[in-house]
């Protein structure tokens, strides 16, 4: 037995739809700019170079349906986003044929982002941590595992807030694909099972304020529904 100078945190952990068991969480990998919608309305143009990453602590993730509001931010915005867990099946060598091979499941889940902050942080060309890596910064519904989840470029991704559409796009209008992100990842860090990739969110995000309903839905699979408070 390890012999700790004091106990260690509790390991992040996702509910697993159907099962007792849970899915520990690694790292939170997110992709940037990943809807052209969305590039545009943040002021960049939509590119197919090479896809933008930044990340999320793992104990970001929150399953609660009260998900507090965080301080240090007057405009907190909301970003729905389909998630993809990755198994234990992980190969040596990555390549196109084998990278969904290591999905082991998927979810919808929120990226919630301080946009003041993430503004002053562009603007003064400094990095943007504090504005996606806070505390509860990853709402996020239990994974469907593969086996009974049907993903295809015509699923909807969507959420509601108190009752009014904000965001849908279909999978299929993602820049890059989620074997494109896999490989990408694989080519900057070494992949373990556990990781989670947040695959960027459509247009149409905005504001949420202290007692907001949101519920975000991928369509077929998962959702969903929580309370800023």
């Amino acid at each position: 037995m390890t012999d700790y100078a004091f106990p260690p945190p509790n390991q992040a952990s996702i509910g697993i739809a159907g099962s007792t068991q849970r899915f520990p969480v690694h790292r939170i990998y997110c992709v940037g700019r990943n809807f052209a919608e969305h590039a545009l309305e943040m002021g960049a143009e939509p590119s197919k170079g090479s896809p933008v990453f930044f990340m999320k602590p793992a104990d970001a993730v929150i399953q609660h349906e009260a998900i507090p509001y965080p301080g240090c931010t007057e405009d907190l915005h909301h970003e729905v986003e389909l998630v993809v867990a990755l198994g234990p099946a992980l190969p040596a060598q990555w390549n196109a044929g084998n990278a969904l091979q290591t999905v082991f499941g998927y979810a919808v889940g929120l990226d919630l982002t301080r946009r003041d902050l993430q503004a002053t942080a562009k603007e003064k060309r400094l990095p943007w941590d504090t504005a996606k890596g806070f505390d509860a910064s990853a709402p996020i519904s239990d994974i469907v595992p593969v086996q009974q989840a049907h993903i295809d470029a015509d699923t909807l991704l969507s959420l509601h807030v108190n009752g009014s559409q904000r965001q849908q796009a279909c999978l299929g209008d993602m820049i890059f694909s989620i074997t494109e992100i896999l490989l990408a990842l694989s080519e900057l860090y070494v992949l373990q099972p556990g990781d989670l990739v947040f695959m960027g969110t459509p247009s149409g995000v905005a504001a949420l304020n202290k007692g907001d309903r949101f519920h975000a839905t991928l369509q077929g699979v998962a959702e969903l529904r929580g309370t800023i408070i």
